[in-house]
């Protein structure tokens, strides 16, 4: 059974992890260089709650990699909590070891969503990408097999960073998201004291990770009530185009297989600078097909944010409002 934990309590304590740390991965946005780190990072020092550590979580489906388990003040006292699965876990907590300096302030931006009871309890399980591999695992791979063939090879074949390719491995979201429901999702229930219902499981990512958000919410919808899907990339490679095909496969998916209104919730943004300024367009077309579907606001939404780029500073600025639409208390939707 798989039990190397660490743990990390909060900036005002001294960090002691009880295992060595095995592995290190580094984020790849569509907007910025790979870096490979040649250390393994500490565990992220947190302001709020504390961090548990799974190290290299071992997986039949996709490689094996660190899970950063959020854990709020008072837990496990509120039991049972519900459970925010977020991608990119290695820049959600603690910007003094990402390789940008920048984070989204999970810790602090929850834990004070919970301190004041806006939100039901929940914890975070911070995913851990694939470094180069990154898109191979957040590019929803149904719409990329309905690419004609020459379309999927072009974009298979885009360049990135240094001589590099954007898709650094061939593409295999299915079985990440196999990892997430068959393997990780179950081992967090067994571990810690959270709900396994529906209604209490979500999952939440920015750019590439806000498309395997959504296909996660698309594919397993007996698995996930809701979906946080910042500043989506639509476009789905570097650069976009009035002839890029590929937000045309993900309006068809959306249209075929997006669950119907009712028993979820979805959340869309974007801001209107850099990678974000392209995004609007393609994004009043999504919206047009949930409205068609019968999505109304208290089950979905979608906002502009004016003047914000495509970052992690960014996104920790409005991070409370896709949490509170999401983790709201029932009696105070």
């Amino acid at each position: 059974m798989f039990s190397d934990v660490s743990t990390a309590r909060s900036r005002s304590t001294r960090r002691s992890p009880r295992f060595r740390v095995a592995a290190a991965f580094c984020v790849v946005l569509l907007a910025s260089p790979l870096q490979v780190l040649a250390e393994p990072p500490p565990l992220p020092a947190v302001q709020s709650g504390r961090i548990e550590r799974l190290v290299d979580f071992p997986s039949r489906h996709v490689p094996s990699r660190p899970i950063d388990v959020w854990l709020p003040i008072g837990y496990p006292a509120q039991a049972p909590y519900a459970v925010l699965y977020m991608h990119d876990g290695q820049m959600l907590f603690d910007a003094a070891i990402t390789w940008n300096k920048q984070e989204w302030r999970v810790d602090e931006v929850a834990g004070e969503l919970i301190k004041r009871e806006r939100v039901r309890p929940f914890i975070v399980v911070g995913i851990w990408n694939a470094g180069d591999e990154r898109a191979s695992e957040y590019f929803p791979q149904r719409p990329l097999d309905w690419l004609e063939p020459a379309q999927r090879e072009a974009l298979l074949a885009t360049p990135y960073g240094d001589g590099g390719r954007l898709f650094g491995a061939p593409v295999r979201s299915d079985a990440y998201l196999r990892f997430l429901v068959e393997e990780l999702k179950p081992y967090v229930e067994a571990h810690f004291e959270v709900s396994p219902k529906r209604d209490d499981t979500f999952v939440a990512g920015s750019s590439l990770g806000a498309l395997i958000s959504l296909y996660a919410l698309a594919e397993y919808p007996q698995v996930f009530g809701g979906a946080i899907c910042m500043s989506t990339h639509w476009p789905g490679r570097v650069g976009d185009a009035p002839d890029n095909p590929v937000p045309a496969v993900f309006l068809r998916y959306i249209a075929e297989r997006f669950p119907a209104a009712g028993a979820h919730r979805i959340w869309f943004d974007h801001g209107t600078k850099t990678l974000d300024a392209s995004y609007a367009d393609r994004q009043r077309e999504v919206d047009e097909l949930l409205r068609a579907k019968g999505y109304a606001r208290s089950r979905w939404q979608t906002r502009t944010y004016a003047g914000a780029e495509h970052s992690e500073t960014a996104w920790a600025a409005r991070l409370d409002q896709p949490l509170l639409f999401l983790l709201r208390k029932p009696e105070t939707r």
